[in-house]
């Protein structure tokens, strides 16, 4: 977890620590491994009830294992309740029972059949947090949200994305106030390099828990059903939560779910081991300008569109440089707020057409499709200052204007800014034929 997502998990800490207060409670916060944290404060407190996320990753369900022996022996009450996800992952696998991997298809089917989502049988109230006991404010001291030089983090947050509720649900109600592009939303056709999000940019909200994903979900189905006609999943925007359930519950059928080797549903495949090539795709460094200006992004605000996401994991993977999806899915996990276990992994597998996605000869090209969308290079602009003065016409290609546009445009290829690391017609053309032939010996 990188600098970036520290930020927002104190942020949001903070955040919550404020409404609690505001409603005359508190928010406590131990810090250390989970089950000597426990032993301690189990007994300090005399606490009788643990309650946790019902969660679907491997670490979490140890955690919970052992927390439950834990309660076993000193005595509380274990209640884990489902609150990260919509459905119970578990029920929607019982009802594809025997079936073969599931498909989005017959896990929309199954969704049918299970209905809406369920929703708590209450919320708390006021008078809730104010049966809480709250400690003197010497030890509330010593139990305060951490500051960033105790994680020994930097202390400046360059990210323009703050975390908490306050801010998630100012953000949702923002999106929901115009109904028309809610009903007609298509995620398809938001633009990946516009200088705002396209989209809702609820996701590191949702990641880290300071939004409910059926405050959403329900919200939009009020709006569809005020609707005469609204999109529908997979691409509306309640599809969009569909997808983010699709891969948590493959996820936790899964083993080995976040590698290649022992993972049942993932293509083996020998991808290339480059420290050199890995680093300049990391860095910024590949001499394409779309390319770089994403992963520029990435690193200043930890958040960039999905279908930058999949311009970069294409490059890294299938289409230019034929590294291993597990080598980007590592990098996104540290930059990225709304990194996450299961839809992290889910989409690196299918974005590198090891898993899910079977059109793998479409290739993303690191030129063609940011100037659709942006033929100015406005974003490449933003993140790539040095390329700021190139006209449009070479915004994209910039080694391809001549050594006095170059001079003219205060940028030296090779010397100011990279050549392309890769002939993406050559790489391209050579790494489908490596992918064809991956592809027909395994199904042989």
């Amino acid at each position: 977890i990188g600098a970036l997502r520290w930020h927002f998990l104190l942020q949001s800490l903070e955040d919550l620590q404020k409404n609690l207060c505001q409603l005359g409670s508190c928010l406590l916060v131990a810090q250390g491994e989970y089950e000597a944290v426990l032993r301690d404060q189990v007994q300090r407190w005399e606490i009788t009830r643990v309650t946790l996320d019902a969660e679907t990753e491997p670490f979490y369900k140890e955690m919970e294992a052992n927390i439950r022996r834990l309660g076993a022996e000193l005595g509380f009450e274990v209640l884990s309740l489902l609150g990260h996800s919509l459905y119970d992952t578990n029920r929607i696998l019982d009802l594809n029972g025997g079936s073969p991997p599931l498909t989005y298809k017959r896990f929309l089917h199954i969704l049918s059949l299970l209905g809406d989502p369920e929703v708590p049988v209450r919320n708390l109230t006021a008078e809730d947090f104010q049966r809480c006991r709250i400690p003197d404010s010497g030890l509330a001291e010593s139990y305060r949200v951490p500051l960033p030089g105790d994680l020994k983090i930097p202390p400046q947050n360059p990210s323009p994305w703050r975390g908490g509720e306050t801010e998630g649900l100012q953000r949702l109600e923002q999106h929901l106030t115009d109904q028309g592009w809610v009903a007609n939303f298509t995620k398809p056709r938001t633009i990946p390099n516009s200088l705002l999000p396209s989209t809702t940019g609820l996701s590191p909200y949702f990641s880290m828990g300071c939004l409910s994903v059926r405050t959403f979900f329900y919200r939009l189905s009020n709006i569809y059903a005020q609707a005469k006609h609204h999109s529908l999943p997979p691409v509306s925007l309640q599809g969009q939560l569909l997808w983010r359930e699709f891969f948590y519950t493959v996820a936790s059928a899964t083993p080995n779910f976040t590698k290649m080797a022992g993972n049942p549903i993932c293509l083996q495949i020998g991808w290339y081991e480059d420290a050199e090539r890995l680093h300049k795709w990391k860095t910024a460094q590949t001499g394409f300008p779309w390319i770089d200006a994403i992963m520029t992004q990435l690193r200043q605000e930890g958040w960039i569109h999905h279908l930058a996401r999949h311009a970069v994991a294409c490059f890294l993977t299938r289409g230019d440089l034929w590294i291993s999806w597990e080598e980007g899915m590592k990098v996104f996990e540290e930059l990225l707020l709304d990194a996450d276990y299961s839809i992290n992994a889910g989409n690196w597998m299918w974005l590198s057409a090891s898993a899910f996605f079977h059109q793998y000869t479409r290739i993303f090209c690191p030129v063609r499709f940011g100037r659709r969308t942006d033929p100015e290079g406005q974003y490449i602009r933003k993140y790539l200052p040095m390329l700021k003065n190139f006209p449009s016409k070479y915004i994209y290609e910039p080694w391809t204007a001549s050594e006095e546009e170059q001079k003219q445009a205060g940028c030296i290829i090779g010397r100011d800014y990279p050549f392309p690391m890769v002939n993406h017609k050559e790489a391209s053309d050579h790494n489908l034929q490596l992918m064809k032939q991956v592809r027909e010996e395994q199904h042989r």
